[in-house]
């Protein structure tokens, strides 16, 4: 969809507000046109000492045009900025549903901070597509008709060079300031979120910036960037003054044309004197329409490389699409693999190659092996992050792939590795499994997960804030979260992904136990590194390029001393 199109189509549910709000501009223009007419043939009056009486009608006029202009303006960017903020906001909601279905397949080529740069930046910048790009040319032509007809009612030719100069400066100032600003706001657009994703970069990373001794080289980077954007900046604002003053310019010319048609006028005795100054200031101030119009281009082609980048991603494919056909009711809480192949890119390795192997309900899996074995790929397509190319997944006696991803997950419970706290309070990262849930629930699957009696000795219980990414919290109080979360829950399947990886021995004992109790009639998989603690497994599957190459249990595979046999010994040599 272009991008025009795109903003038209949601500005359209609220054609009534726009229309109220170009009434509202041009009466606010008209108005001003009026007070500045009145006024002049006020002066030109009393300037003939007529009876007082004789000016009254016209001093009323003087107020009411000063009144009403900034009425009319309160009114229009009431109603202006109404409409806009309705608009971003249908935008931003409209921009989260639309990246949603793509994580985390689709997402990660785009960085952390270029995403912060597109739903923040490159939606603020949408608020000047009516204001500045739609309102202006609207509002001008109305001005023009308006003020045009009143003018021939004196002298047809009074209009003509209105409508010579609006032509001008509305048409042809316009075009100048496009060829002279070529390019320049898509280039603001893309440096803007350059420098954003930078900056983001360099907070996340500021203490490896610091150990490595690279602060002042990554400052370099984002004095370059920031120096580029405000050449730009700077050549914009030197348009931008280029455009008023050849606008003033206009508004001048038509005056002065207006005057001397007026005077000649006058001389021939077709126009009373009287009125001479009303036509020319009024003509003068008509041209407060046209003065938006000047850097129209501009506006419009930073605001449609915005849309375009926010349309990237709203009109991307997701990697994984739902079944318009309602979820089938699961048989049993089962799993099972069966020749599957995944890759995360075409002309990539194989991930998984066919894969298969069956967890029956309540039964515990786990699989091990080296680094990039495939691993972490199974989990992937279990929740439904990525669409595997071959084979099928069953869960519950139906292909995976009839059922949404929202009904997929809500039957899933996972620990990872790296458990995301989002900076609010305990009780808010609890509630995020379970919104609905009753402070019973939660202190009930505080105790079961040992975190119960450490929330009770932290100032404000449980909300008190972790910080951001959970940092007041150890790895051990994380992980023992994230199994408060998955209690809470109370999904019927359990994914272990490496939960005890970079705990210390003793934290890993204790956050084990919990994960043991946790394990009890839950079809259960983990995955891990450690192959220490799983002599409870029911089957444990070693996986190599994506390929089962043994399975058995314990000490089984210890007796046939293949891969698992190696891992084993490497782990006993290492601890």
């Amino acid at each position: 969809m272009k991008s025009k199109t795109w903003l038209l189509s949601l500005m359209l549910p609220y054609w009534r507000q726009i229309l109220l709000a170009l009434i509202l501009s041009a009466l606010t223009i008209t108005s001003h046109i009026g007070l500045m007419a009145t006024s002049a043939y006020l002066l030109a009056r009393a300037a003939l000492h007529p009876p007082i009486l004789d000016l009254m009608v016209t001093i009323v006029g003087v107020r009411f045009f000063g009144l009403s202009r900034v009425v009319c303006r309160y009114f229009e960017r009431y109603v202006s900025h109404d409409v806009t903020f309705r608009i971003l906001s249908q935008i931003r909601v409209k921009f989260y549903q639309g990246i949603e279905p793509l994580a985390p397949a689709r997402l990660l080529n785009f960085r952390s901070g270029d995403m912060l740069s597109r739903i923040v930046a490159d939606v603020e910048i949408q608020q000047n597509f009516f204001l500045r790009v739609f309102a202006p040319p609207f509002v001008a032509l109305l001005v023009l008709f308006g003020y045009g007809f009143f003018l021939a009612r004196f002298d047809v030719r009074f209009s003509f060079i209105l409508a010579a100069c609006f032509l001008i400066a509305g048409l042809g100032i316009p075009w100048g300031i496009k060829a002279l600003s070529q390019g320049v706001g898509r280039q603001l657009i893309a440096l803007k979120a350059e420098l954003n994703t930078q900056v983001a970069d360099s907070l996340l990373g500021i203490t490896e910036l610091v150990a490595y001794g690279q602060v002042q080289a990554h400052l370099d980077k984002i004095q370059r960037t920031d120096k580029k954007m405000v050449d730009q900046q700077r050549r914009i604002a030197w348009l931008s003054a280029l455009a008023s003053a050849l606008m003033g310019m206009i508004a001048n010319l038509g005056l002065w044309l207006v005057l001397v048609l007026g005077i000649l006028l006058v001389e021939k005795g077709k126009l009373s004197g009287v009125n001479l100054g009303m036509l020319a200031l009024g003509t003068f101030s008509s041209f407060e329409a046209l003065f938006p119009l000047a850097l129209v281009p501009y506006h419009l082609e930073q605001n449609r490389a915005a849309t375009d980048r926010l349309l990237e991603l709203i009109e991307a494919e997701p990697a994984v699409k739902n079944r318009e056909t309602p979820s089938p009711q699961p048989k049993g809480l089962d799993f099972s693999f069966q020749e599957v192949c995944f890759r995360y890119n075409q002309g990539e390795p194989w991930a998984l190659n066919h894969l298969s192997f069956r967890i029956p309900e309540q039964g515990k899996v786990a699989i091990v092996g080296p680094s990039g074995a495939g691993k972490t790929s199974v989990v992937n397509l279990l929740l439904r992050f990525w669409e595997y190319d071959e084979g099928r997944i069953d869960l519950g006696g139906h292909s995976i792939r009839e059922y949404t991803q929202e009904d997929t997950r809500s039957f899933i419970g996972v620990v990872t590795q790296r458990t995301h706290l989002f900076n609010a309070t305990i009780r808010e990262n609890l509630l995020l499994v379970k919104p609905e849930g009753t402070d019973e629930e939660l202190i009930q699957a505080s105790k079961q997960a040992k975190l119960h009696e450490f929330i009770l000795s932290l100032p404000q219980g449980y909300d008190s804030y972790v910080g951001e990414g959970g940092f007041k919290l150890s790895g051990g109080q994380r992980q023992r979260l994230a199994i408060a979360r998955v209690l809470l829950k109370n999904a019927p399947i359990l994914i272990l992904d490496e939960a005890m990886a970079g705990l210390d021995p003793l934290t890993e004992r204790e956050v084990m136990d919990e994960v043991y109790h946790l394990m009890a009639g839950r079809t259960t998989l983990v995955i891990t590194h450690r192959l220490k603690g799983l002599e409870t497994m029911d089957e444990i599957l070693v996986l190599d390029r994506g390929q089962i190459v043994e399975r058995g249990k314990h000490e089984e595979l210890l007796r046939q001393k293949g891969l698992y046999r190696q891992l084993w010994e490497t782990e006993t040599v290492s601890c």
